[in-house]
């Protein structure tokens, strides 16, 4: 393998366990072997006790890839299984360990691992962090992330908000900003009216999209409220909500039947197999982002990727992601500003401008920059 090439190790989630960072992950691995690095991914056996995944299944009905070495080996609760995994792939000498973290818990198993491997004085790491403060926190969140993050060697961010957290918690760690590349693996665009009927979905109507895993920092209710501010009313609208809920449904429940938004609302509540994700998408006029909380976000890579304008908070990195007036709309974290901000997009005569804009913003967020970040990094690692 010539000098510039390395052998990876992506600690990640993978098939067969479900969801974004298990898809970017898989992304990412491709991209890095198609630029000749030698990829593996280690995954885990076991991730989550049920209080922290209150979903109906880890685990996604997929065919596994075939283009792609996954090994599940990594026990997120198994001090045991740290030591093993560590040694082992300290044995097996990788150049680099790439970590994805996202969440305080899994610290201790990642950050074990990472340490153990890189007893061999070749091994060096780094994060991919999708989040550094989580969304729902807890005690001892802080110290923990701060055992994580004093194994790693530099890190790369998806947000300003994230590289801010990250120089927080490891001054002085290389990091470099690279924006979330878009999720390209959930097949081609559908036109709107196949998506319809794919759907059995009324044409007549115009429909927002919010899409994804339902818990309360994600504001659907904030959504919902937004349905019957004025601006919203007398309009052919509908809301199609496609995502499981891991919050408790009935309160949802309870306020639409509340709002009198019965017949506009309408609930797949249930995590969506990958081959149905187009239709979904296909089927948005545009899609909304009301969250509470946000660092930045895979539906908004989803949303880039089949070329639909957004609605999204000023939280987090969703502003940088969503240029006002050129991919979308921003709003306040209220659902008078949110519904503002979706009638600003319907009263648009020229909306064929926005998606040209989102057209043209789609080309920041290519996952050759990504890789062009990560072998940037390797170089100032090796260097010092």
């Amino acid at each position: 393998m010539s000098a510039g090439k390395k052998r990876l190790v992506l600690l990640s989630p993978a098939h067969p366990l479900r969801g974004g960072i298990a898809a970017s992950s898989e992304r990412l691995a491709r991209e890095l072997q198609n630029a000749g690095h030698e990829v593996e991914i280690l995954s885990f056996r076991y991730q989550y006790p049920d209080f922290l995944f209150p979903g109906k299944t880890q685990y996604t009905q997929d065919p596994p890839p075939t283009d792609l070495r996954i090994e599940s080996r990594l026990r997120s609760l198994d001090p045991l299984n740290w030591w093993g995994v560590g040694r082992a792939l300290g044995r097996r000498r990788p150049d680099f360990l790439i970590v994805r973290y996202w969440l305080p818990f899994l610290s201790p198993c990642l950050g074990s691992v990472v340490r153990l491997a890189k007893r061999n004085r070749h091994t060096r790491a780094l994060t991919i962090a999708d989040n550094v403060v989580p969304h729902e926190k807890r005690p001892g969140d802080a110290l923990l992330t701060r055992y994580f993050l004093g194994a790693m060697d530099g890190g790369i961010a998806m947000s300003r908000a994230v590289e801010k957290d990250l120089l927080h918690f490891a001054p002085g760690l290389p990091v470099r900003y690279v924006p979330h590349p878009i999720y390209d693996n959930y097949g081609e665009q559908v036109e709107r009216a196949e998506a319809l009927r794919h759907l059995n979905l009324d044409p007549d109507y115009s429909y927002l999209l919010f899409f994804g895993f339902i818990r309360r920092y994600k504001g659907l209710d904030l959504l919902l409220r937004a349905l019957k501010e004025p601006p919203l009313q007398g309009r052919r609208l509908r809301l199609l909500v496609a995502g499981e809920f891991y919050d408790d449904p009935q309160p949802y429940h309870d306020l639409i039947r509340g709002l009198g938004l019965t017949g506009q609302v309408i609930l797949h509540r249930e995590y969506i197999p990958t081959e149905e994700v187009r239709y979904y998408f296909g089927a948005a006029d545009l899609v909304v982002q009301p969250y509470r909380s946000a660092t930045q976000s895979g539906i908004t890579q989803l949303a880039f990727h089949f070329e639909k304008p957004m609605v999204v908070t000023r939280v987090g990195g969703l502003p940088e992601i969503v240029r006002e007036g050129r991919s979308g709309y921003t709003a306040e974290v209220e659902p008078a500003s949110i519904a503002a901000a979706i009638a600003r997009f319907f009263d648009r005569e020229d909306r064929e401008a926005l998606l040209e804009g989102v057209r043209q913003e789609k080309q920041r967020f290519s996952w050759a920059h990504m890789v062009a970040a990560l072998e940037d990094l390797f170089g100032e690692i090796e260097r010092t």
